[in-house]
């Protein structure tokens, strides 16, 4: 039997993922279906709620410490940082939605950043872009399964799927599996899932690293929306420079604290190129690079640098998700579609309502 495809995803269905005859549990009752989503980010976390909220029984698996992504915030004695995505912007009518019932809550507002290129009105979370996932992870409790990191997808003999963490012998057992990862880290369960014609559809999709320094000068601090005398006025810009791409003062952003400290994300292709350097020496050259940007040449009381292997989508699979239905396999993320926040949200949204929709 051949599996079907969601009419929206137009990649083919997993090769070799052919169903078993549907258990009683997946018959009788489609309310109760158990489903597993690999990756707490906003693309895992805007799937998982969803789904939970439609009576699903929802698990997350987590490799790192918390839910957020590339929503990250670094937290360190002199003040945060937004490692991660420095800002959103809202331009889907659902995002919309879901971001003004949380600003109501005061957890997001605008920021007014200086970058003359920006074209849409900018939005950040408060106190840190990660407080928006933490957010909207805090209803499925005790099932976002942090610390877990999923090595194999496997069908199982009741006609779902097992699940095999790094960490822990235990295997889990569910009737449908989301991967919401990264799409180079998504390509190995993919192949364990036996889903190989999905395999060269992520393939070919293209995710550039960004190293990331964040740097603090605590004798220096901010007052009234970031204002200060310390380096230029401005509080972001993209330079035209070889090494970098963007960089931001933090305390510009509402919720920041006052000390002044700067995150700076290297260019796609120079990150590209020294992909393995070491840090100190990536460190060294983004300051240098930073200095030359800013006009400040103090030395930081604080640098630590990031490497974020896979950062920037450049090129976008072009659909919104993959799902088959017969083999209640799926994927979403930011990827699908292209690199910003929302597309990670709608992406995760859309599979959730084509899951919701077929166990009708």
């Amino acid at each position: 039997m051949k599996p079907k495809s969601n009419p929206k995803a137009t990649a083919k269905p997993p090769a070799k993922t052919v169903r078993k005859k549907a258990s009683a549990a997946q018959t009788s009752s489609p309310a109760a279906f158990k489903i597993a989503v690999i990756g707490a980010g906003m693309a895992g976390i805007a799937c998982a709620r969803t789904l939970k909220q439609a009576g699903h029984a929802v698990t997350v698996f987590e490799k790192s410490h918390s839910a957020s992504g590339r929503m990250s915030t670094r937290s360190t004695v002199f003040g945060s940082f937004d490692h991660g995505a420095q800002y959103f912007t809202v331009r889907d009518k659902r995002f919309a939605k879901a971001i003004n019932l949380t600003t109501s809550e005061g957890m997001v507002l605008p920021w007014q950043a200086s970058e003359s290129r920006a074209k849409d009105a900018r939005y950040v979370a408060v106190p840190g872009m990660s407080s928006l996932v933490k957010h909207w992870a805090q209803p499925l409790g005790a099932s976002l399964l942090t610390g877990h990191t999923v090595n194999r997808i496997s069908e199982n003999s009741h006609g779902g799927w097992d699940i095999a963490c790094v960490e822990s012998a235990v295997v889990h057992h569910f009737d449908a599996v989301v991967i919401a990862v990264p799409s180079v880290q998504a390509e190995p369960l993919l192949k364990t899932a036996q889903a190989t014609d999905w395999v060269k559809a992520v393939a070919k999709t293209a995710v550039a690293p960004c190293w990331t320094l964040m740097v603090a000068f605590p004798n220096a601090e901010a007052s009234g929306a970031g204002a200060t005398d310390f380096g230029p006025k401005w509080h972001s810009a993209r330079p035209e420079h070889a090494r970098i791409a963007w960089v931001s003062r933090e305390a510009s952003k509402a919720g920041r604290g006052a000390i002044e400290r700067w995150t700076v994300q290297a260019t796609p292709q120079w990150s590209r190129e020294h992909v393995n350097d070491d840090a100190q020496t990536v460190q060294d050259k983004l300051l240098k690079a930073f200095a030359e940007v800013t006009g400040i040449r103090a030395e930081p009381a604080h640098a630590q640098t990031h490497r974020w292997l896979y950062a920037k989508t450049e090129k976008a699979l072009g659909e919104p998700f993959l799902w088959d239905k017969a083999s209640n396999l799926g994927v979403c993320g930011d990827w699908c579609l292209g690199h910003r926040v929302e597309n990670a949200f709608t992406s995760g949204l859309d599979l959730a309502l084509a899951i919701c929709k077929a166990r009708k």
